[in-house]
């Protein structure tokens, strides 16, 4: 176990961040949606608890990710890099898990969020 975690804390933080928040938003993905395609013949009540039991998950994730995405990223920053990478995880989620159809607007709003990040990292880049 200590070697798993000399490993990580050999990564930098901002991978660090990204590969957590990754990893949170596609456990959220499937708290949040992915009930409406495996678990729409249950009751509400089973979905409602298993997104939960998932969403829990998520959480022990997402915790850590931004504490320590705090020490390197401003609060605006760590909520736009949650934003793209929501889009990264859903595009994929949406096409392969609940067998949506590619859509131009995901590419659209892609480069909405390019912008977005570009405003927000611009005094840290340049």
């Amino acid at each position: 176990m200590s070697a798993i975690l000399n490993f990580f804390n050999s990564i930098p933080i901002t991978a660090r961040v990204v590969v957590l928040l990754c990893c949170s938003n596609l456990f959220m993905l499937f708290a949040w949606y992915g009930h409406l395609r495996s678990l729409k013949e249950k009751p509400y009540i089973i979905a409602l608890l298993v997104s939960w039991g998932i969403a829990f998950f998520e959480y022990t994730l997402m915790i850590p990710a931004n504490r320590l995405g705090a020490t390197q990223f401003s609060l605006a920053q760590l909520k736009i890099m949650q934003e793209v990478i929501t889009l990264a995880v859903f595009v994929p989620f949406a096409l392969l898990y609940m067998k949506e159809k590619f859509s131009w607007d995901f590419v659209w709003a892609g480069l909405c969020l390019c912008g977005a990040v570009y405003f927000m990292f611009r005094k840290a880049i340049f």
